[in-house]
């Protein structure tokens, strides 16, 4: 049977089943599988190959200025129907893999996803992995346009709702945290995410491009171009410029450990090859070791890790399509700062726990398990490789314990798959006495995700920090945080009691004869007059900036580390933003309905989606 078959048997109406996984108590895939029609493998290719075309928005939506506006969301609901159907019957004439790579190839090129060299550069790259995905799984051609455009066009339930098992044994009592007693020791953990590096960043390139990555090749004499140490724009950064990080680290405080999480490669996802992927994961590893020395180090898988972009198939791909050669180069670079037991579930699926110190265990999750740009969930989307229920297991053995747990990954719980998204958030409430931190990056900007009480969406329980990126992508100054958090010490509460942001300000930097320096931005508790760091407290800050504009332009301000877009951030950016800001889970329109100003939550999810920037 070829990849593209065109079996047009009758669909059943539920065609796929779902089975208990004796090897990690996940699913796997039922053993009925239609021969799925070719075009709905090239509408895949279109929707990966949609992530090549960033375009600027006007300066009437400063939420969108500093974001790419990917290319599917652009085409209405009739054309892409009819660019299907078209499609469809072209595709029934020669259904192969190479057909669907020229039709697919074709599309992007028409709808100025990005430029013909590109299309055809990024089609040969993902092709291969996207058409055996999609090859196995269930989504009908009607259901197309709707995964690419949304409801508005159409219904699609592939990935349909599941659930985690929770700890028979009741919950703990809640206790709220309390501040440490005056001269309790406390602890600094440096946050590092989304690097970036850019082994082609040429000083003097262009700094504007239609490619998806600027800041490269020859210098253009006459005009203004890449800046030395980095440039506002669609930039990734030179080697140097994070050696010089790791180099003016603060000194008066050492290091307890870091926190890395992920995107390591940088943003030229149409040309990336596995070699260029572990040279990368070697040379920032290489650069991380010389620097930090004996300082722990725990990593995080990112998005980019992976080639083509976004793709990590659970394990139950084997072979050469597997992520295989990505965990296990993985556990060969960090096996000086993971123990075995560490290094053997990395391998497995790509994420660990591990002692940080004496009463506290950090896990690191595979949050590309949770991604809708990972095309290999259009499989099996339910808990992939069992990593949610692993968790459990690791908060339930941690409170029995009576230790602390700090969770670290790269994509945040609000941007997953909801089925995902909804369970994680179950299992955070069910473990709120447990769970002491939450640590991840992916958006490139400053902010945080609260989490509330299930019953009443009103007591908060826990919040997941999101720190801003190390590259400058897209119009950024560098950054990266420093957490402090409750010491080493007999009935600790490891949880955050403050934290910093560093940036290095290009314009500054880049000035001929400066010093680049990086300096530090703000620290939270400071700037936002926050008795303690708290999941209430930045509650309470999130209710005031409703009514404190001048706080909230502040937090506009420090959200893109110093260098927002020109125009503030009006009346329905900051409803998309409040509501971001209240919701740990994805697609809960309840989280975001106590909030001012008000505004319909399919609008918010529009400016949401345009906002992203990876």
């Amino acid at each position: 049977m070829t990849p593209c078959g065109t079996d047009t048997a009758p669909r059943k109406p539920r065609p796929y089943h779902r089975r208990p996984s004796p090897r990690t108590g996940g699913v796997v895939p039922g053993p009925w599988r239609p021969r799925p029609r070719c075009w709905p493998l090239v509408a895949a290719l279109a929707l990966a190959l949609s992530w090549l075309s960033p375009v600027s928005a006007g300066p009437q939506d400063p939420l969108l200025a500093v974001a790419p506006r990917w290319g599917w969301r652009n085409v209405s609901c009739p054309v892409c129907r009819a660019l299907f159907g078209a499609l469809d019957v072209a595709l029934q004439l020669e259904p192969t893999v190479s057909r669907v790579g020229r039709l697919a190839s074709r599309l992007c090129q028409d709808l100025r996803l990005a430029r013909a060299e590109v299309c055809r550069e990024a089609v040969q790259l993902f092709q291969r992995d996207v058409v055996s995905a999609w090859a196995r799984s269930v989504l009908r051609p009607a259901e197309a346009c709707g995964l690419l455009l949304g409801p508005r066009c159409g219904h699609w339930d592939i990935l349909g709702d599941w659930n985690v098992s929770l700890p028979d044994t009741p919950k703990p009592p809640v206790r709220p945290p309390e501040p440490p007693a005056p001269g309790a020791p406390s602890a600094r953990i440096l946050f590092l995410t989304d690097l970036h590096w850019d082994r082609l960043y040429a000083p003097g390139s262009a700094a504007a491009c239609p490619d998806p990555l600027c800041c490269r090749g020859a210098a253009r004499p006459g005009a203004p171009g890449a800046g030395f140490w980095g440039e506002y724009g669609k930039c990734d950064l030179p080697l140097r410029t994070i050696e010089l990080l790791l180099e003016q680290l603060p000194a008066a405080a050492p290091l307890a450990a870091v926190y890395w999480t992920g995107d390591i490669p940088a943003h030229d996802v149409w040309q990336q090859s596995r070699r260029d992927q572990l040279r990368a994961l070697s040379t920032v590893t290489a650069a991380l070791r010389r620097r930090l020395g004996s300082v722990p180090v725990f990593p995080a898988v990112g998005n980019h890790e992976a080639t083509p972009v976004n793709a990590f198939p659970p394990p139950y791909v084997r072979g050469n399509q597997s992520a295989a050669w990505l965990y296990d180069a993985m556990a060969r670079e960090w096996q000086q700062w993971l123990s075995p037991d560490a290094l053997r579930t990395l391998r497995a699926g790509g994420f660990y726990t591990a002692q940080v110190w004496p009463g506290l265990r950090l896990v690191s999750l595979n949050m590309n398990f949770c991604s809708q740009a990972n095309f290999w969930l259009l499989i099996n989307a339910t808990d992939p490789a069992g990593q949610l229920q692993w968790l459990v297991g690791v908060l339930a053995a941690a409170e029995r314990a009576g230790d602390k747990v700090h969770i670290i990954g790269h994509i945040p719980p609000g941007h997953c798959l909801r089925s995902w998204s909804w369970n994680y958030y179950r299992i955070v409430s069910r473990f709120e006495g447990t769970i002491a931190g939450q640590f991840f990056g992916h958006t490139h900007v400053d902010e945080f995700e609260m989490f509330y009480d299930e019953e009443t969406l009103t007591r908060p329980v826990s919040i997941a920090f999101i720190a801003p990126s190390v590259t400058t992508y897209i119009n950024l100054n560098p950054g990266y945080r420093v957490y402090v958090v409750d010491g080493s010490y007999p009935g600790s509460s490891h949880a955050v009691l403050d934290h910093e942001t560093f940036i290095l300000n290009l314009t500054e930097a880049n000035t001929p004869g400066a010093v680049p320096r990086w300096q530090r931005l703000y620290r939270a508790r400071e700037t936002y007059g926050l008795p303690s760091a708290f999941p209430a407290d930045w509650d309470r800050l999130l209710r005031r900036f409703q009514d404190d504009e001048r706080l909230f332009q502040r937090f506009w301000f420090l959200l893109h580390k110093g260098h927002p877009p020109r125009a503030p951030c009006g009346a329905g950016c900051k409803a998309a933003l409040l509501c971001a800001l209240r919701s740990g889970r994805s697609d809960d329109p309840g989280l975001c309905r106590p909030l001012r100003p008000t505004l319909p939550f399919a609008r918010i999810q529009q400016l949401w989606r345009q906002r992203r920037l990876c």
